[in-house]
């Protein structure tokens, strides 16, 4: 791997592809930067899952939830929120016994909360419908790390309304997160390979 002389916080590597730093050391990372981070993201299923994970990894470093995620789906039934919306205590107290997951009460209760949210609402477009109007009119162009934001209007917009709508564990930063991940921003860093391969921005 080589460092990109002009943008040092971007990694070349190996495969001449250039990357930034947080990608290039991890090979579960690097896999995950390459085919999935900030791509399209439009179903309630997805989103679903998408929302929760960004949840749990409140407070850790993604790389943990990564991880974890096989585990994830296997305990919250695939993410399906019609499954987890009817999880129980009996339930609840399954998940926090299972040391394959990150076993925060609070997280799990929301996640069991976000499922009921999601499903109320499917009378008022759902939940994809929702997260992608608040798209932005423009996107990010960082250069560096030190450029990428943690939070935009959008996301305080967002948040604010999904907590309208009986979500929790849904703060700015988190939701920011969720965006970056889904495709709604593109904070690629300027140079890397996968900048503007989302088909959302040009």
């Amino acid at each position: 791997m080589t460092v990109d002389a002009e943008r040092p916080d971007l990694v070349v590597g190996d495969d001449g592809l250039a990357r930034p730093r947080w990608a290039s050391s991890d090979t579960l990372l690097r896999e995950y930067y390459d085919t999935e981070w900030g791509m399209p993201v439009r179903d309630e299923h997805g989103l679903f899952e998408r929302l929760s994970l960004e949840a749990f990894q409140s407070g850790l470093s993604w790389a943990t939830v990564l991880r974890k995620r096989p585990a994830f789906r296997e305990v919250f039934a695939g993410f399906d929120p019609e499954a987890v919306a009817r999880f129980d205590d009996t339930d609840v107290a399954r998940l926090l016994t299972d040391a394959r997951i990150i076993r925060n009460r609070a997280k799990v209760l929301a996640t069991v909360q976000n499922a009921g949210a999601t499903l109320r609402l499917r009378e008022d477009g759902g939940l994809a419908e929702l997260v992608w109007s608040f798209q932005p009119d423009t996107t990010p162009e960082p250069r560096t790390l030190a450029d990428v934001p943690s939070s935009s209007a959008e996301s305080r917009a967002l948040a604010k309304e999904l907590k309208r709508r009986d979500f929790t564990f849904v703060g700015p930063t988190t939701v920011f997160a969720l965006m970056e991940a889904v495709g709604i921003v593109d904070t690629h860093l300027l140079g890397s390979h996968r900048r503007g391969t989302s088909g959302v921005w040009a």
